[in-house]
């Protein structure tokens, strides 16, 4: 699988992150003498799917640029538990002050990563496709949705300006499902226009307005699978279809079974656990 492109804002989030744990100064790592270097290790203690190496490496070489990382494993690969990821080597202080830091970037991509695979591995073969949603850290949007698609799931929306996804809100507001659609169209005909339904009565008014993905939300198998049936029969598959709404992983087979194009889950960025990962110092003779 090839890894998705980098976020433009690794820097600038590496950098408030650092601003916020080290403020003016790491007055305990001020202990160690100036001169003294160190080596370090990064290993796993779980199987997982690790990322967040370029956040890793960012906040060293903000740190200190002179600091030497190499890795053994890259963004998107599973590791197992006992693995040495990575090893750095520089002056102590640096590598002390940058430890949390890092490993919370690392700990929590790859937690993200690894939940994300999980949940693309549950549905693989079927022709159905795991989507992320805005449900993510604050300020973190555009990490973790490098990580989920690290774990093999595909991108939603990445905001609220680059694409149209009408709720239930939008629609009273606008008058009603075609209205909303109509106003869409006419204000972004350049994007993708979704639209929420809560009964087939409502799909259908969505098929016939023209919506391109249209979301069903809490349906059951059984209605997802009619919905399926009247998309396809009726309206010539002319949009696609995305299931919603309280998703289980142990339920994600069965759903993607009823042909729906895309289950959304907001679990993979909102629910996550980070890995356990430890990064594992060792001083040079001070002097030598």
């Amino acid at each position: 699988m090839a890894r998705p492109a980098l976020p433009r804002d690794i820097q600038a989030t590496v950098a408030r992150a650092l601003a916020e744990d080290v403020g003016g100064g790491d007055v305990t790592t001020d202990l160690v003498p100036a001169d003294q270097r160190a080596t370090a290790t990064v290993v796993s203690r779980e199987d997982a799917v690790l990322c967040g190496t370029a956040w890793f490496d960012a906040v060293y070489h903000q740190l200190d640029a002179a600091i030497e990382v190499q890795w053994s494993a890259g963004d998107g690969d599973r590791i197992d538990a006992g693995e040495t990821l990575c090893r750095l080597s520089g002056f102590a202080r640096p590598l002390l002050t940058g430890e949390r830091t890092s490993l919370n970037f690392l700990q929590t991509l790859s937690g993200t990563a690894t939940a994300a695979r999980r949940y693309a591995d549950a549905v693989a073969g079927s022709g159905c496709r795991v989507l992320d949603t805005r449900k993510t850290l604050p300020g973190l949007r555009a990490a973790q949705k490098y990580a989920t698609a690290c774990g093999g799931v595909t991108n939603h929306r990445h905001g609220l300006y680059d694409a149209i996804l009408i709720k239930e809100n939008h629609i009273i507001a606008a008058g009603g499902i075609g209205a909303a659609l109509s106003r869409a169209r006419a204000a972004h005909p350049e994007l993708t226009v979704e639209i929420e339904v809560e009964s087939l009565q409502e799909l259908e008014a969505a098929l016939a307005g023209g919506a391109d993905i249209v979301l069903v939300d809490n349906f059951d198998l059984a209605t997802v699978a009619e919905a399926v049936r009247i998309n396809r029969e009726r309206y010539g598959g002319r949009a696609r279809l995305e299931a919603s709404g309280n998703v289980a992983l142990n339920r994600l087979a069965e759903i993607a079974a009823t042909g729906v194009d895309f289950v959304s889950v907001g679990a993979v960025t909102k629910h996550l656990r980070a890995v356990d990962l430890s990064l594992q110092f060792r001083f040079e003779d001070h002097g030598s």
